[in-house]
Protein backbone atom coordinates (compact mmCIF):
# COMPACT_ATOMS: atom_id res chain seq x y z
CA UNK A 1 0.00 0.00 0.00
CA UNK A 2 1.32 3.61 -0.93
CA UNK A 3 0.74 6.20 1.46
CA UNK A 4 -0.05 10.01 0.59
CA UNK A 5 0.58 12.73 2.76
CA UNK A 6 -2.62 15.08 2.61
CA UNK A 7 -2.67 18.58 2.98
CA UNK A 8 -5.20 19.11 5.60
CA UNK A 9 -4.74 22.98 4.75
CA UNK A 10 -6.07 22.33 1.55
CA UNK A 11 -8.78 20.60 2.86
CA UNK A 12 -10.96 23.38 3.52
CA UNK A 13 -13.31 22.97 7.18
CA UNK A 14 -13.22 19.76 8.77
CA UNK A 15 -16.18 19.20 11.09
CA UNK A 16 -16.96 16.00 13.10
CA UNK A 17 -19.88 14.31 11.03
CA UNK A 18 -19.77 11.13 13.90
CA UNK A 19 -17.90 10.94 16.83
CA UNK A 20 -14.96 8.80 17.38
CA UNK A 21 -15.88 4.92 17.33
CA UNK A 22 -13.57 2.04 18.11
CA UNK A 23 -13.13 -0.14 15.08
CA UNK A 24 -14.30 -3.58 14.93
CA UNK A 25 -11.53 -5.80 13.36
CA UNK A 26 -14.00 -9.52 13.45
CA UNK A 27 -17.42 -8.69 13.54
CA UNK A 28 -18.45 -11.75 14.55
CA UNK A 29 -16.35 -11.33 17.77
CA UNK A 30 -16.82 -7.67 18.61
CA UNK A 31 -12.54 -8.03 18.45
CA UNK A 32 -11.50 -4.10 18.53
CA UNK A 33 -8.69 -3.47 16.49
CA UNK A 34 -5.76 -2.62 17.71
CA UNK A 35 -2.09 -1.04 16.36
CA UNK A 36 1.19 -2.41 16.68
CA UNK A 37 1.60 -0.81 20.32
CA UNK A 38 -1.50 -2.26 21.51
CA UNK A 39 -3.50 0.74 21.06
CA UNK A 40 -7.19 0.51 19.87
CA UNK A 41 -8.03 2.58 16.88
CA UNK A 42 -10.78 4.61 16.31
CA UNK A 43 -12.12 6.14 13.25
CA UNK A 44 -13.91 9.64 13.31
CA UNK A 45 -16.29 10.53 10.36
CA UNK A 46 -15.02 13.97 9.10
CA UNK A 47 -17.00 16.22 7.03
CA UNK A 48 -14.51 17.52 4.32
CA UNK A 49 -15.91 20.94 2.83
CA UNK A 50 -13.57 22.91 0.13
CA UNK A 51 -14.78 26.35 -1.21
CA UNK A 52 -17.30 25.87 -3.55
CA UNK A 53 -17.49 22.32 -3.38
CA UNK A 54 -20.04 19.57 -2.00
CA UNK A 55 -19.32 18.28 1.30
CA UNK A 56 -17.43 14.67 1.64
CA UNK A 57 -17.50 12.77 4.28
CA UNK A 58 -14.36 10.71 5.03
CA UNK A 59 -13.65 8.41 7.43
CA UNK A 60 -9.80 8.81 9.19
CA UNK A 61 -8.82 5.62 11.70
CA UNK A 62 -6.91 7.11 14.48
CA UNK A 63 -4.54 5.36 16.96
CA UNK A 64 -5.93 6.11 20.51
CA UNK A 65 -9.41 7.41 21.32
CA UNK A 66 -9.82 11.33 20.50
CA UNK A 67 -11.55 12.96 23.06
CA UNK A 68 -13.57 15.99 23.70
CA UNK A 69 -15.20 15.65 20.22
CA UNK A 70 -18.59 16.13 19.35
CA UNK A 71 -20.67 16.29 16.43
CA UNK A 72 -20.79 19.31 14.26
CA UNK A 73 -17.40 20.31 15.94
CA UNK A 74 -14.29 21.61 14.02
CA UNK A 75 -11.53 19.65 14.49
CA UNK A 76 -7.86 19.75 13.49
CA UNK A 77 -6.20 16.77 11.80
CA UNK A 78 -2.62 16.03 12.02
CA UNK A 79 -0.57 13.84 10.15
CA UNK A 80 -3.19 12.68 7.60
CA UNK A 81 -2.26 10.27 5.08
CA UNK A 82 -4.33 8.70 2.49
CA UNK A 83 -3.52 5.25 1.30
CA UNK A 84 -4.97 3.44 -2.12
CA UNK A 85 -6.19 -0.42 -1.51
CA UNK A 86 -7.36 -3.13 -3.31
CA UNK A 87 -9.15 -6.43 -2.35
CA UNK A 88 -10.15 -8.46 -5.56
CA UNK A 89 -12.68 -6.42 -7.37
CA UNK A 90 -13.03 -4.00 -4.61
CA UNK A 91 -10.89 -0.56 -4.02
CA UNK A 92 -10.57 2.45 -2.63
CA UNK A 93 -8.66 4.90 -0.23
CA UNK A 94 -8.30 5.06 3.34
CA UNK A 95 -7.31 7.80 5.84
CA UNK A 96 -5.22 7.49 9.08
CA UNK A 97 -3.80 10.30 10.53
CA UNK A 98 -1.44 10.94 14.06
CA UNK A 99 -3.93 12.96 15.68
CA UNK A 100 -7.54 14.52 15.27
CA UNK A 101 -8.53 17.28 18.14
CA UNK A 102 -11.36 19.81 18.38
CA UNK A 103 -10.95 23.23 17.69
CA UNK A 104 -12.12 25.59 20.08
CA UNK A 105 -13.61 28.84 19.41
CA UNK A 106 -12.23 31.66 20.84
CA UNK A 107 -15.15 33.17 23.53
CA UNK A 108 -16.96 35.54 22.75
CA UNK A 109 -16.57 39.04 24.02
CA UNK A 110 -17.66 40.02 26.95
CA UNK A 111 -20.06 43.41 25.99
CA UNK A 112 -20.86 45.18 29.24
CA UNK A 113 -22.17 48.19 29.75
CA UNK A 114 -24.81 50.53 27.73
CA UNK A 115 -24.52 52.08 23.96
Amino acid sequence: MQSIPVDTARLGVLRCAITPEAKISNFETQEVKKDRDGNTIYTVAVMVRQDGRRISVIEIAVAGEPKGIEEGQILKVTGLTAFAWAMGDRHGISFRADAITPVHAAPAPNRTGGA
